[in-house]
């Protein structure tokens, strides 16, 4: 199993973090460096490390991510102009949480790419 992390805790309500739903599955909170009006991360509550350590067993969590994303983007009035789900894995893919995260972010024109 993976290492415990940050987001381990924010799911447990250990350290604060603005959580915008939460169920048996998933949880979603505002990421406290945002890089755009909205940027919220989606994760699972199970740690799941990266996307190549995801099984059979993940599916229903990992689509209850992409569900709440549209329920999220309907909240934060982004739904109609747009927005865009990052999924990264790895170092090179520029991840820095290993506990699988997606971020959604939208609020502005984000261009063809947002992070770097």
């Amino acid at each position: 199993m993976a290492e415990e992390t940050l987001f381990s805790k924010i799911i447990r309500k250990e350290i604060p973090a603005d959580i915008l739903y939460q169920d048996e599955l998933v949880t979603a909170f505002r990421d406290i460096n945002p890089r755009a009006p909205s940027h919220i991360l989606i994760i699972p509550n199970r740690l799941i490390a990266t996307v190549n350590d995801v099984t059979d067993e993940d599916e229903l969590a990992l689509g209850r991510l992409f569900t709440v994303a549209k329920k999220i983007a309907k909240q934060e009035g982004i739904a109609a102009d747009g927005y865009r789900l990052i999924v990264n894995c790895n170092a090179h893919g520029g991840q820095e949480v290993y506990h699988i995260h997606m971020h959604l972010v939208g609020g502005r024109p984000l261009g063809p790419l947002l992070m770097s």
